[in-house]
């Protein structure tokens, strides 16, 4: 896996791509006129990803039929060394659709406790907590 970095002004804001030519802005957070996320906003984007695509493989491989997945991401930071990594990231997953409650649970926990490889690569100094809701009902 290889992505590459340009410079795209005389500030703060980047160009990413990757291997297949996608690209993803990069910019200052503080900047007014920000033209793309912070690295650490896409971290949070990076574990909503992750998970998203395992629950969605998971349930469907389960027959269940997902109407709507969104998900929301907060991550709290710390101070450490100068540097403020996250300490602890909360995850809420809302699902809309004809899907079992335990197997939207189940789904859920194996992605963050066995196959996501972005909350898999925070583990070590980031706690990922998860929950879930279903058709509006937190299960």
């Amino acid at each position: 896996m290889k992505i590459t970095l340009e410079r795209k002004d005389n500030d703060f804001h980047f160009e990413t791509r990757n291997e297949r030519g996608h690209v993803v802005h990069i910019d200052h957070k503080a900047k007014e006129d920000a033209k793309g996320a912070s690295p650490m906003e896409l971290l949070l984007m990076g574990v909503a990803g992750c998970s998203a695509i395992d629950v969605v493989s998971i349930l469907k491989k389960q027959r269940q039929r997902i109407t709507s997945y969104t998900a929301e991401v907060f991550g709290e930071r710390i101070e450490v060394d100068g540097a403020k990594p996250f300490k602890d990231i909360y995850v809420t997953i809302a699902l809309q659709g004809e899907i079992a409650p335990e197997k939207a649970l189940r789904a859920a926990k194996l992605s963050f406790e066995k196959y996501c490889s972005v909350s898999k690569t925070l583990e070590p100094t980031a706690t990922v907590h998860y929950k879930v809701t279903l058709n509006g009902e937190e299960i």
